[in-house]
């Protein structure tokens, strides 16, 4: 137990009309009775070491990871990690090298057809080739980083370009992570992100951009399965391509991008003969610049739409994207799709919410509000509890596309709110006869991922059917958001029990919650 968990736990366990003398007694009982054999203390500190170990090369891979993406691309081209690989200690390096690869490669299929390391796939590369060594792995490890830091030497100009690119995608992640489940903020930090770097260091060039995501074509699948959806874009394009879409039959190079999962450059639009020109404002011969289109890929490198850069606009309009600067479009689309599919999690982790209280309410007449809370990353204990979704005793919900925004400070009457998160566990409190349990939902690594703020009422607890449907509901939708969270890592390909599970939107996240239903239903038969 942290120190957190352990506090709440006794406060659980006291209750709140508990008296001092009372809890000076129970303190004392524990100081008595709790103890720790030698070999208790032993294992606990040898965990408490394993993990900080675990924690500090974790650190230090992604730094390395960082020193070698000195482009802020977001990833590694595989064959370069290799050819300065093969000369570490030789034959044995090479044979452990070759080994790794296979192994690697068997875990991410998509790498034989990519060729790219993600920041996670770099980490496992250089600990499966750590592995492959007699002796101490460790030691093989702390060798293997020191030669691969020394391999990679950056100038002071590209160091702070770097830098500054590196900032640029963060604010695109940070928007992410303080919008809710709203998109528009992460769309802004990527035209804003592509607008600094040229004014740093594009020479100033003209741009206009857009992005564009694939959706089922429902309404004329005879011109294609699937078209592009323009969701956001320049000020300057926005009369001419938002909200639009583009058919595979129309002219146009993005689904040439998407098809082959390659950026496509075009120097010279008007040598080109097959670009889709949005704006007729000019005869398509007399348009110049140049084009490119780089496809999104989400953590299984599958493409999901594109991002577009022009310099139509551009009045000299010899102007042309430098090698540099498409390597840091390729880091924005990765930044942006982290983005893009940590706010894709957050709304199927809402709609398990949804789907589980609309099972619930008809099942607890004795509860009389649920309020659902997503966590806003800070630092420390300075993070922030996101209103989401309000439910009335009727099961009436409301959802809170901006969600309100709870601080710590400024609500002492929901500090129990803030306990629940910092302990990770359940939170029973009273404000003014009305009583709360707050119950945390875990992310993999056990934080505090939302809370479930159920109120009760003047009910001191609710009767047991009551109260086993309400633990039958947390446990489902803990299992259906450890699902969707699982399905978001790279090694994960989801699993799918249910038909309906194969419809790959949204609103179908909710039927995960049903199907671990049915699951516990069958085992229990």
């Amino acid at each position: 137990l942290t120190l957190p968990q352990f506090v709440q736990l006794m406060d659980n366990f006291v209750g709140e009309d508990i008296s001092v003398p009372t809890v000076k007694r129970l303190t004392a009982f524990i100081k008595r009775e709790y103890k720790q054999t030698e070999e208790e203390k032993i294992k606990q500190r040898e965990r408490v070491h394993r993990m900080s170990h675990v924690a500090q090369r974790k650190h230090l891979l992604e730094a390395l990871f960082e020193k070698w993406d000195s482009k802020a691309c977001g990833s590694l081209d595989l064959e370069d990690v290799i050819a300065v690989l093969s000369t570490f200690k030789g034959h044995k390096g090479k044979e452990a090298l070759m080994k790794a690869k296979e192994e690697l490669c068997s875990r991410y299929p998509q790498l034989s057809k990519v060729g790219k390391l993600s920041s996670k796939a770099f980490q496992i590369f250089l600990e499966l080739i750590a592995s492959k060594f007699t002796g101490n792995e460790d030691e093989t490890m702390d060798n293997l980083v020191s030669f691969l830091t020394t391999s990679v030497e950056q100038s002071h100009i590209k160091s702070l370009q770097s830098s500054a690119r590196r900032k640029w995608l963060q604010d695109i992640q940070k928007a992410a992570e303080t919008s809710g489940t709203n998109m528009e903020p992460v769309y802004k930090a990527v035209i804003k992100a592509l607008y600094q770097d040229m004014e740093a260091h594009g020479n100033n060039k003209t741009i206009s951009a857009y992005i564009a995501l694939l959706e089922e074509n429902q309404l004329s699948p005879e011109q294609g399965q699937v078209l592009l959806r323009y969701v956001a874009c320049t000020a300057d394009n926005a009369p001419y391509i938002l909200n639009r879409v583009l058919h595979r039959d129309m002219k146009g190079i993005s689904f040439a991008a998407i098809d082959q999962g390659k950026p496509i450059y075009v120097p010279r639009v008007q040598h080109h003969g097959n670009i889709h020109f949005w704006s007729s404002d000019d005869h398509e011969e007399e348009k110049k610049g140049s084009l490119l289109v780089l496809p999104l890929h989400d953590a299984h490198w599958r493409v999901f739409g594109v991002l577009g850069l022009d310099t139509l606009r551009d009045q000299s309009h010899t102007s042309i994207f430098l090698t540099h600067e498409i390597t840091f479009y390729e880091g924005v689309c990765h930044a942006f799709s982290k983005a893009y599919h940590h706010i894709c999690m957050r709304e199927n982790v809402l709609q398990v919410a949804v789907t589980a209280l609309d099972w619930l309410y008809p099942r607890t007449p004795s509860i009389h509000a649920v309020t659902t809370y997503m966590v806003e990353p800070g630092t420390d204990k300075n993070y922030a509890l996101c209103k989401m979704i309000t439910t009335d005793n009727t099961g009436q919900k409301e959802i809170h596309r901006s969600p309100i925004v709870l601080l710590r400070e400024e609500n002492l009457l929901r500090d129990y709110l803030f306990k629940c998160t910092d302990s990770s566990e359940v939170t029973l409190t009273s404000i003014y006869g009305e009583h709360h349990i707050a119950v945390p939902l875990h992310d993999l690594s056990r934080q505090t991922l939302g809370i479930f703020d159920i109120s009760i009422s003047q009910h001191k607890k609710l009767p047991p059917q009551e109260q086993k449907d309400l633990q039958k509901m947390l446990k489902m939708a803990q299992a259906a958001c450890s699902e969707i969270l699982q399905r978001s890592l790279e090694e994960r390909e989801p699993t799918q029990v249910l038909e309906a599970e194969r419809v790959t939107n949204v609103r179908h996240a909710g039927i995960l919650f049903h199907r671990f239903m049915l699951q516990e239903l069958r085992e229990c038969v």
